[in-house]
């Protein structure tokens, strides 16, 4: 699963970009130019997810826009929150003390592979990925 969220980006009348995400409606910036509204799309889905997970409240995984007014980008959160949501996903229903058992460690250093303030390491997540039968991939934009 890739964790890259369309973004439709729609020049305003009076210049610069508005920037809506459909599946986060909550998640609304802008910028002056086409980059600084590319930049504030990828801090406002960070923000965004993060509070999301902070308050347990559903992710949805990110859908294909339909018939989009303006111009549709797909925009990735930071690195930490990206992990934090995959790791969410791959769980699934089954409870943390589950991943904690497969991966031979504690509740709470579960839990911190969901935390999207938490920077965990490749090891880490590499070993995560296996316990919930997923395989951790990487890539460079």
């Amino acid at each position: 699963m890739n964790i890259l969220y369309p973004a439709i980006f729609t020049a305003a009348p009076e210049g610069g970009y508005t920037v809506a995400f459909p599946d986060l409606p909550e998640a609304i910036t802008e910028g002056d130019t086409l980059d600084e509204a590319r930049f504030n799309a990828i801090e406002v889905l960070t923000l965004t997810l993060d509070a999301r997970m902070e308050e347990a409240m559903k992710i949805p995984a990110p859908s294909t826009p339909k018939r989009p007014h303006g111009q549709v980008f797909f925009i990735a959160p930071d690195a930490k929150t990206q992990a934090a949501v995959l790791m969410r996903h791959a769980r699934g229903g089954r409870p943390v003390a589950t991943v904690a058992a497969a991966l031979g460690t504690s509740w709470a250093a579960a839990q911190r592979l969901e935390n999207p303030r938490h920077w965990p390491s490749l090891r880490q997540l590499e070993h995560a990925a296996a316990a919930v039968g997923k395989r951790l991939v990487l890539a460079l934009e």
